[in-house]
């Protein structure tokens, strides 16, 4: 189990108080498949909330203990049927094969202010795979592939 300074977990639970629960334990309580949820939750978002449906508080609290000693989580907040737990995201380093062109990447537009005297705005901006930055800064898409007219002529 992780251990958080009193302003780090304060930061957390000012952080958590926007989150919805994304993990509900019903009555089955915690079985090995909600762990496994739980964890995958852990590592996607790092701050997550849970729900636990019951009422003996005794079973929450013990609930929530075992959650963050088997996923190596920090306890953040109890609050209620409410368990707040936090873990440091895992970095995935994705490895790019050899296509390139693929997907959304990110370009940097500057223009040129109109008048030459201001400074030119810079812009950050997310473009698809088949589109390209013209020299004026505008965003055009790759023109749509031709097709034969013999494969249209025959139905395919």
């Amino acid at each position: 189990m992780q251990k958080l300074t009193p302003v780090e977990r304060s930061a957390l639970r000012a952080e958590a108080h926007a989150l919805k629960p994304v993990v509900i334990i019903g009555e089955a309580g915690l079985t090995p498949a909600v762990i496994k949820e739980i964890s995958a939750s852990l590592d996607s978002h790092g701050l997550i909330k849970v729900r636990v449906f019951g009422d003996d508080r005794a079973m929450r609290t013990e609930i929530y203990e075992n959650i963050c000693t088997e996923l190596d989580a920090a306890p953040v907040q109890h609050i209620g049927k409410l368990l707040v737990i936090y873990r440091p995201k895992v970095e995935v380093v994705k490895e790019r094969s050899g296509k390139s062109g693929k997907g959304m990447r990110e370009v940097t537009i500057v223009k040129a202010s109109a008048s030459g005297t201001k400074r030119p705005s810079v812009t950050k901006v997310m473009i698809k795979g088949n589109e390209r930055v013209t020299e004026g800064g505008s965003i055009k898409r790759a023109k749509p592939r031709q097709s034969s007219q013999k494969k249209s002529a025959l139905g395919k």
